[in-house]
């Protein structure tokens, strides 16, 4: 999906590790959300609440997931995050991404 109609953006930025990271939230209809953002090179962490797809739109990573161990993703890759976990994220260079959170 290349875009996504009839949806409410929120203004606010979502903002995290100085402006390295940065997202928009999109809000769909059905209240379903997902985060459509920019991460320049860098290694980070985070947590998660829900399960999340993360879809690589362009840029290239390395992601280490619960359990696992490194492995290396790019433009036209996803990935899932259990929920109530954490990843991490060594990100070569600028990478967009869309972030869903699943049920």
């Amino acid at each position: 999906m290349d875009k996504f109609d009839q949806v409410s953006v929120i203004k606010n930025a979502n903002v995290y590790f100085d402006g390295k990271v940065s997202s928009r939230t999109v809000v769909f209809p059905d209240g379903s959300k997902k985060t459509l953002g920019i991460m320049l090179p860098g290694e980070y962490a985070f947590n998660t609440q829900e399960k999340e797809l993360m879809e690589i739109l362009s840029g290239e990573l390395e992601v280490l997931l619960p359990g696992g161990q490194w492995q290396s993703f790019q433009g036209g890759d996803d990935f899932e995050v259990p929920a109530n976990s954490n990843f991490e994220l060594k990100v070569s260079e600028i990478t967009d991404y869309c972030c869903s959170f699943l049920t």
